[in-house]
């Protein structure tokens, strides 16, 4: 499923929060707007590398920000001392899959800039085609909802596509039990 027309709509909004953000001097800055393509949003960052199913390491303006996805909770695969989980392989390849090395995207951030871990919180977005990766991956069962007031931004389309994955026994709603 692409989300690609909700995007655009929003592409103002989206431009416009760039600049709130990019000002915001907080020092987890998101910079501003550096290229827009053809169909897609403007790109602030770049995947350096996916850590697992929703973390992954970006590059912004030279610098190294490791950034966790808002709204979603894939099974682990990397967390120290504990075991790989159902589906948690899966869930990893599905969004390196989405995000490969040197993939242009769009972050935008919610509330709260950082979590405990000093992770950057963010929505990505692919740069070129403007799909909104958070929702994508819950969307076809990889992840489940994992909601942090204040950063509630997408939380009503989260839900939606986390039950009808559920009800389509999508991804790890299908392989996992309990």
């Amino acid at each position: 499923m692409r989300y690609t027309g909700r995007v655009h709509r929003r592409l103002p909004l989206i431009l416009a929060t760039a600049v709130l953000v990019a000002c915001s001097g907080d020092g987890a800055a998101v910079s501003r707007p550096t290229t827009i393509a053809p169909g897609g949003v403007a790109a602030n960052a770049v995947i350096v590398r996916v850590v697992d199913g929703d973390t992954v390491q970006v590059d912004i303006d030279g610098r190294r920000e490791k950034l966790r996805l808002i709204g979603i909770d894939t099974p682990e695969t990397v967390k120290p001392n504990t075991p790989v989980e159902c589906f948690g392989p899966q869930a990893s390849d599905f969004t390196k899959g989405l995000l490969p090395e040197g993939t242009a995207v769009r972050i935008e951030r919610d509330v709260e800039a950082r979590d405990a871990y000093d992770r950057l919180l963010g929505y990505v977005y692919r740069a070129d085609d403007g799909l909104f990766v958070n929702l994508e991956i819950v969307a076809q069962g990889y992840a489940q909802l994992l909601t942090y007031p204040p950063n509630v931004a997408h939380v009503d389309e989260f839900v939606a596509a986390a039950r009808a994955a559920e009800r389509a026994n999508l991804g790890l709603w299908g392989a996992c039990t309990g």
